[in-house]
């Protein structure tokens, strides 16, 4: 199955950890590279990488919101946060046919750092 020995390979080149953890998916659980449990899934032509972030807050959840579409728009070079019913996630798509390695780390590295610095604006509004 030549798409996943191209998004494995990516991965072995990079040298992130990961399993396999179904038919054309995997988990990345790389501490160390500032990424965790991050999903890399093929759906073709696409590859779908997800993170979940948290619950949606219960209360002021405009301001909530508000935030993560100002942060879509401003600090997001990949991909975008969503609504999966209640749950945030941090999501990007690749076309698969024509993703090389530098496009594939560049969404990682993206969505690594995204979790990082972005995490502690959006928690506030858990304790609210």
């Amino acid at each position: 199955m030549a798409g996943l020995t191209k998004i494995e390979g990516f991965l072995m080149e990079l040298g992130v950890s990961y399993e396999e953890i179904g038919a054309s998916t995997w988990l990345i659980e790389d501490s160390e590279k500032g990424l965790p449990k991050i999903i890399v899934a093929l759906a073709e032509p696409v590859v779908v990488i997800r993170a979940g972030v948290m619950k949606a807050p219960e209360t002021n959840r405009e301001a909530f919101f508000a935030e993560l579409l100002k942060l879509n728009c401003d600090d997001l070079i990949h991909g975008a946060y969503a609504l999966d019913g209640d749950d945030v996630v941090l999501l990007d798509t690749l076309e698969y046919d024509g993703m090389d390695k530098s496009e594939f780390q560049a969404s990682l590295d993206t969505m690594g750092f995204a979790l990082a610095e972005h995490y502690p604006l959006l928690a506030r509004f858990a304790k609210n």
